[in-house]
């Protein structure tokens, strides 16, 4: 919540002008969204405010923006399509239940599970994805939407450089609007897109039966409402952080998404998450407080309720303009740089998440980059080695190094000549790591065969927690002064 002791007057100036920006970029994003989830107008803009300002207010990251997503919106456009609007609201009260449990069991954490070149990837692909939802703006327009475009783009470049009493975007939508409307242009209008005029949002039950019939119909689209919103709002956060150089709460964040979708969804709104564009937008403009969030979504209610003649008369090219430069803003560039020299996995799993987020869905994309990433560390790290040596005594030393598990399994067999061993011989574990259960079982193997064969065996350097895993293998193992203290991953 606000901690007003460490608001100074510049925070409030940056994060009212900032939320006002916002207010004004979150319209013709909420408009479309719905329109794709073949929803009225209106109900991306409840969206925006009540999800906005829920988040605004518990979110894990003060200056994130939530509203109405594309991510969201493809998922919802088959459900309205099939079952209608009611089993929509339906499913985004209960998305937000399985948000609201992912953060209270603290599983937002496994965001970092994400590698980099996956997070390069979702930030690139995100950023095209946002260049590509202007071009159908352009459709039917004339030049003039096109130098307005430019000029907008020109002016946010440049602004900063001539001032910083106000956000460059501000300034941008305040000279092409004034142009605009005292010229009276020939261009596109926010009014033109759809009527934002309403009123605000009422609570409102879902009018399904409460079955196990309906709880069958939305529970797969609620998952996958939850897990997309989710992923992108907990990504969002991490650009966020990177940007900032500050940490937020990904725990926090999942319930406050959660409580704000239950929300959405018992007000008659559609199911929404973190904004990847608008908090950028937020958070270039000055917006570093909770304040500019609520500000956002607030503004944005009283277009709605009070000024949308206002705002139906600004040019959408001042729009189409921030969002472009939000677009080339947000596109990792140094990544573009870094390609030749990365290693080949990492640049294709930037090049998979890029693509597939662009033209599929993100939350397929990143889980993708994961399992990719998963096989490739796997691939690399199948090998365990060992340096062999003969003490004095006869007895022969394996002194492994490398992890033990599931995936080193046959190159840890293939070390041992059992029968042409001594009769005493040591395995040592000191440079080794044993991973999971199937290490475990592996050295429980090895140890039947070596006594099988008749010969003494020694393990050194085990871990008391492996120590106990291990069935056959336990009453060899040595406890040394050095023994490693680390736990192994086990099935129960």
């Amino acid at each position: 919540m606000f901690n007003l002791k460490n608001y100074s007057t510049s925070n409030i100036k940056n994060d009212v002008l900032s939320g006002s920006v916002v207010a004004i970029a979150l319209v013709p994003e909420a408009i479309a969204f719905s329109i794709i989830a073949g929803l009225s107008p209106l109900v991306g803009l409840h969206t925006a405010f009540i999800l906005g300002l829920i988040t605004a207010l518990i979110g894990g990251r003060p200056g994130m923006i939530s509203g109405a997503t594309g991510a969201i919106a493809v998922v919802l456009v088959a459900l309205v399509m099939e079952h209608g609007y009611e089993y929509m609201l339906a499913a985004t009260v209960l998305a937000g239940v399985f948000q609201i449990l992912v953060g209270v069991l603290k599983l937002g954490k496994f965001i970092r599970l994400v590698p980099q070149p996956a997070m390069y990837g979702f930030v690139n692909g995100l950023a095209i994805v946002i260049a590509m939802a202007q071009f159908p703006l352009f459709a039917g327009e004339n030049w003039i939407m096109y130098a307005l475009v430019a000029f907008t783009m020109f002016t946010m470049h440049f602004a900063p450089r001539t001032t910083k009493a106000l956000p460059a975007s501000l300034i941008s939508i305040i000279l092409v609007s004034t142009i605009t409307i005292v010229l009276d242009l020939d261009t596109k209008r926010v009014g033109d897109l759809a009527d934002i005029s309403g009123s605000l949002p009422s609570f409102y039950i879902p009018n399904v039966p409460l079955n196990f019939e309906t709880f069958k119909i939305i529970l797969p689209y609620s998952i996958i409402i939850a897990l997309v919103g989710l992923i992108e709002s907990l990504l969002t956060l991490s650009v966020l952080d990177e940007m900032s150089g500050n940490r937020g709460s990904g725990n926090k964040e999942c319930v406050a998404q959660g409580i704000g979708n239950m929300t959405c969804g018992s007000f008659g709104a559609m199911a929404g998450c973190a904004m990847i564009g608008q908090s950028i937008i937020n958070f270039t403009s000055g917006g570093l407080g909770r304040l500019s969030s609520v500000v956002g979504a607030v503004l944005l209610i009283l277009f709605v309720v009070s000024f949308s003649d206002f705002i139906s008369m600004l040019p959408v090219a001042a729009l189409v303009g921030i969002m472009f430069m939000v677009s080339i803003s947000t596109f990792e560039w140094a990544s573009i740089k870094h390609l030749k020299f990365m290693p080949k996995s990492d640049a294709f799993v930037m090049l998979v998440v890029t693509f597939i987020t662009v033209y599929a869905d993100l939350a397929i994309a990143v889980i993708t980059g994961v399992i990719i990433s998963a096989l490739v560390f796997a691939w690399k790290h199948a090998k365990i080695y060992a340096h062999t040596h003969i003490e004095k005594d006869g007895t022969k030393v394996y002194e492994l190094d490398g992890p033990l598990f599931f995936g080193s399994i046959t190159s840890f067999n293939e070390i041992f000549d059992i029968e042409n061993d001594p009769d005493k011989v040591v395995i040592d574990f000191k440079e080794a790591r044993v991973m999971d259960s199937s290490g475990t079982e592996a050295i429980d193997s090895i140890t039947k065969k070596y006594k099988n064969a008749g010969k003494i065996l020694k393990l050194r350097h085990l871990s008391e927690d492996c120590i106990k895993a291990l069935k056959v293998a336990g009453p060899y193992c040595t406890y040394e002064e050095d023994n490693p203290n680390y736990m192994v991953a086990r099935d129960y």
